[in-house]
């Protein structure tokens, strides 16, 4: 096969079955390499070239494991760990947690100021350092949260035996816990990591929840797979999801060029107690669910609704009733509609 026939297959303008001997091979990979590097100069925004390294990907996931180690002594951990060296296996687990965190986080801070090609600074380095002993700190608050949502899925769920079961098997606790850490990181303004915590926990789990997100204790997420929940939620006390439920934004405001505006609310806010059935669609950040409410399976909703209500579909219909004394509160929108 000739250099010709090579660019023909590597453009798609062959569908033949070719063997190649090495020759061809090594007349081919360069048309692939000569190809790509075109690519490279022509296709912008896609590429990082001569410029500061980025966090390593692989090294935040690993991080996340270790968090979850840390978080949940003995049920990430292929050894048992006896009583008498949590001490130390804690003390070395946090020193190389930190260590592993300040090269990326340093890494994260420099790209603020996009240094090309340089090596992470004494000041990066520093300034890391600071941020990462302000995170560790959270880690027994975040411990405190984790287990009222464990509790949370316990009450939640028949099906639950035991809490060993949950820590070890639902997963939507690896979600939550990788979010609440993510979110502490968040709040820090580290940029990159915490996005890519939470998405290597909805990779794992189905689960996305976005960094920014805040929410409150015994959070429950039943069976989980299609939950998405925005960065600008709001989430109280004692409330739980169910599978396929989304929290997300209604629509996107544009500026004066006609680009998305960020940083503003989008999502909505969820309160104590609320419980929202699978498939539902809760959207807007002007929208907010009161609390003890009950959001039924299926239903689309753009707009809030008062404490103690329950929202559910009849026909093509959505009604709103007083989940006290069952009567219809105001009409609503066809489900669906716009």
């Amino acid at each position: 096969m000739g250099r010709t026939d090579a660019r023909k297959l590597f453009l798609g303008k062959s569908d033949s079955t070719v063997t190649f001997d090495n020759d061809s091979m090594d007349c081919f990979q360069q048309d692939l390499i000569d190809a790509l590097l075109d690519s490279y100069r022509d296709v912008g925004g896609i590429n990082r070239i001569d410029s500061a390294n980025l966090p390593s990907k692989h090294t935040v996931t690993s991080v996340c494991v270790k968090l979850l180690q840390l978080l949940f002594p003995g049920y990430h951990d292929e050894e048992p760990i006896p009583a008498d060296e949590l001490e130390m296996i804690t003390g070395e687990r946090i020193a190389h947690l930190a260590e592993i965190l300040e090269a990326e986080i340093a890494k994260t801070l420099r790209l603020r100021h996009d240094v090309k090609g340089s090596a992470p600074g004494q000041g990066y380095r520093r300034q890391a350092s600071e941020l990462i002993c302000q995170f560790l700190k959270h880690l027994p608050e975040i411990r405190s949260l984790l287990q009222s949502d464990v509790e949370a899925a316990y009450e939640g769920d028949p099906a639950a035996k035991s809490f060993d079961e949950i820590i070890l098997a639902y997963p939507c606790i690896e979600a939550i816990a990788i979010q609440r850490c993510a979110h502490c990181l968040y709040t820090l303004d580290i940029p990159l990591i915490p996005r890519i915590m939470t998405e290597y926990a909805h990779s794992l789990t189905g689960i996305d929840i976005h960094p920014g997100a805040q929410i409150g204790t015994h959070f429950f997420i039943d069976h989980g797979t299609g939950v998405v929940i925005g960065e600008t939620c709001v989430i109280g006390n004692h409330v739980k999801l169910y599978h396929g439920v989304t929290l997300g934004a209604r629509n996107f405001p544009k500026d004066e060029n006609g680009r998305v505006v960020k940083g503003n609310k989008r999502h909505p806010n969820v309160e104590d107690g609320v419980v929202i059935y699978p498939n539902a669609t809760v959207l807007g950040g002007k929208t907010t669910i009161g609390a003890e409410s009950t959001i039924g399976a299926n239903v689309w909703l753009r707009e809030s609704v008062p404490p103690n209500s329950f929202v559910t579909n009849q026909e093509e219909e959505l009604y709103l009733l007083d989940k006290t004394t069952g009567l219809p509160r105001e009409p609503m929108h066809k489900a669906g509609s716009d």
